[in-house]
């Protein structure tokens, strides 16, 4: 074999867990090292780690990707009370994106993955749908309170001078009910709309973004007039260069014309909607075992990752010493995105070309037939063999020295 291919700076290397931990480990056995002169700045994020520093690794993480500019990460467990049992823990420990987002100030990007043999639900779909979600408060950071019948509840801001604007929210003067009060601020605002606008030039695709503006006149609209104000004075003449466009509508047009689109372009939404658009594209596209995920900082850091969670069931499984035939693809594809990235950045491009290859051999082992159990059950192909978490990686390997 040619000499391995060096990496002349590091990229940030998160670790996570369960099945996803696994398979992590194969991929980098399989598929990289052999190959790869791997250089990472290794952060162990399993929650056992995590809850040994006080989940300060996940902030030095971060701060090493600021430092870097390329991440990759494994899918990690968010705990809940089961977990806090389970895992013994000081505390119930916050998301690990969740955490990194915050510091990186980013924004996600979701893509599907797409292979011939798996036809979208919708057949006019025939190009990848990014979602671009703004991963910052809405009512993610909401406060929300029960009312009691007789209660009059309001909207009040204190200035830094102590004068108050109140706003009426309702007058419950015939019973119970509930409040609830978002924010956003203007600078995040404006990190996401300039990280969706560098997003659409890096990929050389249309910019979409919806919001409900004629409803919510104060709240929406900034979102709307933000955007187009970082449009019109930063990016228009970068996207008339590109020969792409921004187009803005709203969220239910948006849908409609997603519907009835082939795809090929990048859909910006606000927190709850990209939570829930993001899940629809992925499922409509077939799994979230096929879909990546970026994190992009305003100021040009990647974090790669799986859209989808660390398979607990197919872990368990596995700790019994049962076979299992886990989809490997998506993170896969967070190796390979970040190591585009970093070859890209550091002008390797023996490194882009290995990224590139190994996508390839991804796809293309899973056009030739042979798949995970997830694939097996959506795959309309006529010859096709489920094969299990281990074999299908080197099934894969097969093709990639094909290539190489």
């Amino acid at each position: 074999m040619a000499d391995k291919i060096k990496m002349l700076t590091p990229l940030v290397e998160m670790d996570g867990d369960e099945m996803t931990r696994v398979i992590w480990q194969m991929i980098k056995d399989i598929l990289l090292t052999p190959y790869i002169e791997l250089n990472t700045e290794y952060y162990d994020l399993g929650l056992v780690r995590r809850n040994e520093t006080n989940d300060q690794i996940t902030i030095d993480s971060a701060n090493a990707t600021k430092k870097y500019g390329v991440a990759v990460k494994c899918a990690t467990i968010t705990p809940n009370a089961q977990r806090m049992t389970e895992y013994n823990l000081k505390e119930m420990w916050k998301s690990p994106n969740g955490t990194i987002r915050a510091i990186l100030d980013g924004t996600v990007f979701r893509a599907p993955i797409i292979v011939k043999g798996i036809t979208p639900l919708l057949p006019g779909w025939k190009k990848p749908i990014t979602i671009a979600r703004h991963a910052y408060g809405d009512i993610y950071k909401n406060t929300e309170m029960k009312v009691k019948g007789g209660s009059k509840a309001e909207l009040v801001v204190t200035d830094e001078n102590g004068n108050e604007t109140r706003e009426l929210i309702h007058n419950f003067t015939k019973g119970d009910g509930i409040i609830q009060g978002v924010h956003n601020t203007d600078a995040s605002i404006g990190s996401f709309a300039r990280a969706c606008f560098n997003f659409a030039l890096d990929i050389k695709q249309d910019l979409w973004f919806a919001t409900k503006d004629t409803i919510s006149k104060k709240y929406d609209h900034n979102f709307k007039d933000i955007f187009n104000d970082i449009f019109e004075a930063e990016y228009k003449s970068k996207f008339e260069e590109a020969g792409i466009e921004y187009f803005y509508t709203l969220i239910d047009d948006a849908v409609a014309r997603v519907v009835r689109s082939e795809g090929g372009y990048i859909w910006a939404c606000k927190n709850y909607d990209g939570d829930v658009m993001s899940d629809m594209v992925a499922t409509a596209f077939g799994s979230l075992g096929m879909m990546t995920s970026v994190l992009v900082s305003p100021d040009g850091v990647y974090e790669y990752e799986a859209a989808h969670g660390t398979v607990t069931r197919h872990y368990y499984k596995h700790l019994k010493g049962e076979e299992t035939s886990t989809n490997s693809v998506a993170t896969i594809f967070a190796w390979t995105g970040a190591l585009k990235k970093r070859g890209e950045l550091d002008n390797t491009p023996d490194l882009v070309e290995f990224a590139d290859k190994l996508e390839k051999a991804t796809v293309q082992t899973i056009e030739d037939g042979v798949m995970t159990g997830d694939l097996y059950i959506l795959s309309n192909l006529e010859n096709k063999k489920k094969v299990n978490t281990e074999d299908f990686l080197k099934e894969i390997k097969v093709r990639l020295d094909n290539l190489m």
